[in-house]
């Protein structure tokens, strides 16, 4: 006959009380975390609270409070009150903090008391990784991605976004006053007496919001970058890449490594472009893994010249694609790469043949350019696919020899571009789907940079598991 498996009787009473540490496996994640947290001097890191305090009710020791988090955003539990849940449900959290539950409020004030030291306890377990071996090559792929903040878009404000409702409330002030002006042509009755009523008070209604939207104006003048948000105030409004489409959050920088694909370093910052982002991320990673030298792969949004010079000088080989930002080549004329510099006779020779010698030097923008033209344009037959004016001139970085090796360095390695998107691409998408609806719970950058090493540590620790297993893990952190 036929049947399903049976459970045990609730009812039934057991002859001895069962160990707790008999429901949790060998192999079982949480074995790491006690272990990792266990080796660490808390004290050192800066965590408050590892001495117990005096008389009074006794506190909870930071590393049961840290085992906790770790485990949470290990398995998408990053909620206060939802950890507080699992202490007194979850057999495996039991056993992690030896049975203590403490309550949603003490679980969320270490999170926001601790934020530098939960930072450090991320950059330790990268240096476990190391040791491991798992860090070996010094290449890295550097990315951003952008994360939605608490904060919604519509208290989020910028110039353009309060000149467009300022518009809307002018309009319907507009059209509120042409209803009132048609009412007043009418016959007077109760109806048409209370539809002006309505009108009036939603014509008031419009002149508050208008008296709203005035100081709010005063206020985004005042913001060094001419923008507010209410809610996290640090929270930014920032350009997707899907067209017409914008996130309020923060931009999060990652440098990952091209072998293990494991975070070697990252940060959390308030500017939506990534150009200005390269040389200080890869300079972290360069420290991470203790290297003479690295070699750094990133995307065409890093291109800057800055940049790339400083990376170049702390000994950082970068390869990116430049921006195709020509107004000449996309005018169907000759841009600046079908000249070529001839560094040995310090000129451009262009497609007729003919060289541009140089001029003069300027300074536009901060850069020192040189300038380069010839005199043989009026003459050319080939001007008119190459420059409207009398002459086509050419401007010339003093440090344009460092662009010329990363984009000889691209020729060289053309998949370098897929490596990186295979690199880096990848743990974006598995941190926002750890992260569930992928958006910070913290506000304040501070908090939020808190949150996002507690996200990245979640990650590495299940990257390194899959890559070596429990055993080597765990020997590892007990070393």
């Amino acid at each position: 006959m036929r049947r399903f498996v049976q459970g045990a009787d609730r009812g039934q009473s057991t002859l001895l009380p069962e160990c707790l540490d008999d429901w949790v496996a060998d192999d079982n994640p949480v074995r790491v975390i006690d272990a990792f947290v266990a080796g660490l001097d808390l004290a050192e890191l800066g965590f408050g609270g590892v001495e117990p305090a005096g008389p009074g009710r006794p506190s909870y020791h930071p590393a049961a409070l840290l085992r906790l988090y770790i485990y949470g955003y290990l398995n998408r539990v990053h909620s206060s009150r939802r950890l507080e849940c699992e202490a007194g449900r979850n057999v495996e959290v039991m056993w992690l903090l030896a049975r203590l539950a403490p309550d949603h409020k003490t679980i969320a004030d270490f999170r926001k008391d601790n934020g530098p030291g939960i930072k450090k306890v991320c950059a330790r377990f990268v240096e476990v990784c190391r040791k491991m071996g798992l860090l070996a090559t010094a290449s890295v792929a550097i990315d951003g991605s952008k994360f939605k903040a608490v904060n919604n878009r519509d208290k989020n404000f910028t110039r353009g976004k309060v000149e467009r409702r300022r518009t809307q409330l002018e309009e319907s002030v507009a059209r509120y006053l042409a209803q009132l002006d048609t009412a007043d042509r009418q016959e007077p009755s109760e109806a048409l007496e209370l539809k002006k009523t309505r009108i009036k008070e939603r014509l008031e209604n419009l002149t508050v919001e208008m008296a709203k939207l005035a100081a709010i104006e005063q206020q985004v003048l005042a913001s060094p970058d001419q923008q507010i948000s209410f809610t996290d105030p640090d929270s930014r409004s920032m350009a997707t890449s899907g067209r017409g489409s914008g996130v309020v959050g923060y931009n999060v920088q990652t440098a990952v490594d091209t072998e293990n694909h494991l975070i070697v370093a990252h940060e959390v910052t308030t500017s939506g472009s990534d150009r200005s982002q390269l040389a200080n991320i890869a300079q972290q990673a360069k420290a991470v893994l203790q290297a003479d030298t690295l070699d750094v792969v990133a995307d065409r949004g890093y291109f800057k010249g800055e940049e790339i010079l400083a990376c170049e000088q702390s000994g950082i080989t970068v390869t990116l694609p430049k921006p195709m930002t020509s107004g000449a080549k996309a005018s169907g004329r000759f841009g600046k790469q079908d000249f070529a510099y001839l560094p040995d006779e310090d000129v451009y020779r262009c497609p007729a043949g003919e060289k541009l010698k140089y001029y003069y030097t300027n300074e536009e923008d901060g850069q020192k350019l040189r300038n380069y033209w010839t005199n043989a344009c009026k003459t050319c037959p080939l001007k008119s696919k190459c420059t409207p004016s009398p002459q086509r001139r050419i401007k010339r970085w003093v440090h344009e020899d460092v662009l010329e090796r990363a984009q000889a360095r691209l020729d060289k390695n053309p998949s370098a571009m897929r490596t990186r998107r295979e690199t880096v691409e990848h743990p974006f998408g598995t941190l926002k789907m750890r992260m569930g609806a992928m958006h910070f719970l913290c506000v304040t950058l501070p908090k939020v940079a808190t949150e996002m090493a507690l996200c990245v540590l979640g990650y590495n620790l299940t990257r390194v598991l899959n890559i070596v297993g429990m055993k080597p893990l765990l020997a590892a952190v007990r070393a």
